[in-house]
């Protein structure tokens, strides 16, 4: 069933004390006050994840700034992080040792058009090449204050760049950190993080590995990926929403599962996957799933019979027809965050269209409606399809549990300790 995550957000403010962005924090609880134990990697991933693609930047932050917290395999692996904007500050976090291999990474990103900060700072000779590119540095005054403070904002002078006060916990605080010449302002006087919620879809979470590992193959298995998503309604709802985030630009309304691959691209649909991998999703709800496996596999097969061309619409219609229960939303307001063709949300939300006498025949057998099976035709032909869709959804679920149990181990290993705020 749907499940709620959460994101934490402290507000940055200007002298004025007008909000100007947002850092993004990893929350695992609504009351949480800091991070709980997680590694890092994953408590990016979370954030990423949730804030650019399952809510969307806008409903996060607005127009205004959002600081997020990475990783070194993150600013590793830049093919991983949205697309640069005028609105992402990428932090990078002051445990990360910094070498030649960072230097010349954080130059890329800068050069890429990424707004960079140097978060919790504390003087090094290794900072200099990075204090010539970075746009923020953030201090904070309960470690470095008093001779130390003024010092440092002397040596930061020269270079073109903001500096964030964190921490700044009393009004007199604000009042000296505005007089030292201090451009933004973070801390518990001016606003105290508060946590965002919202529900989200479990997800198989090897499902989403399985599909990470075909999306290292040098070619592109674009069928085999399709299989692994077509078996999962939930990463099959999530690569669509992801389509509707802004960076995408999408033109037009999606017609099947490969539809959405082929329009995403390789280079996106990698980064989404691997996103979603390292998030370590909860498991989906087996009757559930099977429930939507055998729809969509019936409605293709019926579509398959009548109208060949339409077995990918028709599947896809039956893998999201349970949507509504997954995420304990009416499927109305589901289905208008989805790219879907209009055929679809016809069948789906009125039962009118093209597509939708074959969902209707699906939901006859469920319901054991014989009279309305036999308006549509022969119910014998219905019972082998149902057989056959039920074999193949039992078959895709004892697959995936069976990776799952193989799995399971090595999903833990590698850990990065969190970064608690």
């Amino acid at each position: 069933m749907a499940r709620e995550f959460y994101i934490g957000r402290q507000e940055i403010f200007d002298s004025r004390r007008t909000v100007v962005g947002y850092e993004l924090l990893y929350r695992q609880r609504e009351n949480s006050l800091q991070a709980d134990a997680v590694n890092g990697d994953q408590a990016t991933s979370h954030v990423l994840m949730h804030s650019f693609w399952e809510l969307g930047l806008g409903a996060v932050v607005g127009n205004h700034m959002a600081f997020v917290n990475l990783t070194r395999n993150f600013l590793l692996n830049p093919d991983l992080l949205p697309p640069p904007s005028s609105q992402l500050v990428l932090e990078i976090l002051e445990d990360i040792v910094i070498d030649d291999t960072i230097i010349a990474t954080v130059r890329d990103l800068k050069s890429r058009g990424y707004l960079i900060a140097l978060d919790d700072f504390i003087y090094r000779d290794e900072f200099k090449p990075l204090l010539e590119i970075s746009d923020i540095v953030k201090i904070d005054i309960q470690l470095v204050s008093g001779d130390l403070l003024r010092e440092y904002i002397q040596l930061l002078r020269p270079y073109r760049l903001k500096l964030l006060a964190e921490k700044v916990e009393t009004p007199e605080t604000f009042e000296e950190c505005g007089r030292l010449g201090f451009d933004y302002y973070q801390g518990y006087f001016l606003c105290r993080p508060h946590v965002l919620s919202a529900r989200r879809l479990p997800a198989n979470r090897i499902n989403a590995l399985r599909m990470m590992a075909q999306l290292q193959e040098p070619e592109l298995n674009i069928k085999a990926i399709e299989e692994i998503i077509s078996q999962d309604p939930t990463l099959s709802y999530r690569l669509l929403r992801h389509m509707q985030s802004a960076h995408i630009g999408l033109r037009k309304k999606v017609q099947s599962i490969r539809h959405a691959i082929v329009y995403v691209g390789e280079i996106e649909l990698r980064r989404w996957a691997i996103l979603i991998a390292l998030a370590g999703i909860d498991d989906n709800p087996e009757a559930l799933i099977t429930t939507s496996l055998i729809r969509a596999r019936m409605c293709e097969l019926i579509s398959g019979r009548h109208n060949p061309k339409s077995k990918a619409s028709s599947f896809m219609m039956g893998l999201f027809s349970t949507l509504d229960a997954m995420l304990d939303q009416p499927l109305g307001s589901v289905l208008e965050k989805l790219p879907l063709s209009p055929e679809i949300n016809d069948a789906l939300l009125h039962h009118t269209g093209n597509l939708a006498q074959t969902l209707n025949l699906v939901l006859a057998y469920e319901r054991g409606d014989w009279d309305a099976i036999e308006a549509f035709g022969n119910v014998d032909d219905i019972a082998d399809i149902y057989l056959e869709a039920l074999t193949w959804a039992r078959e895709t679920i004892q697959d995936v549990n069976r990776d799952t149990r193989v799995a399971k181990s090595a999903s833990n290993s590698d850990s990065i300790p969190a970064r608690r705020r």
